[in-house]
């Protein structure tokens, strides 16, 4: 039995697996149509999500299965007290495979401990957003054509975004990546994730607190937010909110074939007049998370046709 709780847990040809069905899936979209006929998602979320959530409930539906859960850990008995573990235990006796987001990191590793089936982790406090890395990677080899050669410019929340520290691990393993690391003096990429990942794997990066210079070197752009709920003190996170803003004039200094990418949700850090760019891709994304959580959910479950 395997779980997706870090993006680690992948091997670089697994990776390339999950996005080759994933690409199969988008060109036959009836290919996997009753795969999992018969089958439940558990989606367990005690944070608040839009994308991922019903990106989650979307793929299981498509494979043919269902969906049981809670959108809100504070109507489940966790409100009453019960430990990640027992509650896990008792879901397990229902699913076929979790999906789970919790404010706590380390939450869904100590759930894969005592579920008794495949958990996936749908994101952890600050720490870890594996499938989201997975959405990001299907969306850059499908816009480049590619996964390695390319300078990827970062820009926002670089010490609490966990989509970030996630999708620089993983494109740790490919050969070319520079990385430009744009962000607030006050949120940086963790010293930690430099230490272990980028500098270990002797990726050239830079870091930078100006946006529009950068602008012009880079192949992809992906934006963040600066998130209200990781911050402790308020006065800072409005200090900080607006601190980059992607707009159609800037856009004029990028390459012509230069991909923005975000995460989601966006709240004033992209103008919405980028939208209509054809280099904006954090849509693209949204379709690709369906698609890559429907081969993770079949691979995890050992269910390919």
């Amino acid at each position: 039995m395997r779980h997706l709780i870090d993006i680690t847990d992948l091997s670089q040809p697994e990776l390339d697996s999950l996005l080759d069905l994933a690409s199969e899936i988008i060109e036959n979209p009836g290919k996997c149509a009753d795969a999992c006929k018969g089958k439940k998602l558990a989606a367990l979320f005690f944070e608040p999500s839009t994308r991922t959530r019903l990106s989650f409930e979307a793929a299981m539906l498509d494979l043919g299965g269902s969906v049981i859960g809670f959108s809100d850990g504070g109507s489940s008995s966790a409100a009453k007290g019960e430990s990640v573990a027992d509650t896990v235990r008792t879901v397990g006796c229902y699913a076929d495979i979790i999906a789970m987001r919790h404010p706590k990191e380390g939450a869904p590793l100590l759930a894969s401990r005592h579920a008794g089936v495949p958990v996936i982790n749908a994101g952890d406090g600050g720490h870890n957003h594996p499938t989201q890395t997975l959405a990001d990677l299907l969306t850059i080899k499908r816009e480049k054509g590619r996964l390695g050669s390319l300078n990827i410019g970062f820009c926002g929340d670089l010490k609490f975004g966990r989509t970030v520290h996630s999708l620089i691990t993983a494109l740790s393993r490919y050969e070319g990546i520079a990385l430009t690391l744009i962000s607030p003096k006050e949120l940086p990429v963790p010293e930690y994730l430099k230490a272990s990942v980028i500098e270990k794997n002797n990726m050239p990066f830079t870091e930078t607190v100006d946006m529009e210079a950068a602008l012009p070197e880079l192949d992809i752009l992906y934006m963040t937010r600066v998130q209200k709920e990781r911050f402790f003190n308020e006065a800072d996170y409005i200090r900080l909110k607006d601190r980059f803003i992607l707009d159609a004039y800037k856009m004029k200094n990028a390459r012509p074939d230069m991909s923005v990418m975000h995460p989601l949700p966006r709240v004033n850090e992209i103008s919405v007049k980028v939208d209509d760019d054809p280099r904006a891709c954090y849509f693209k994304q949204v379709l690709n998370g369906k698609f890559i959580r429907m081969a993770l959910i079949l691979t995890l479950l050992e269910v390919l046709s």
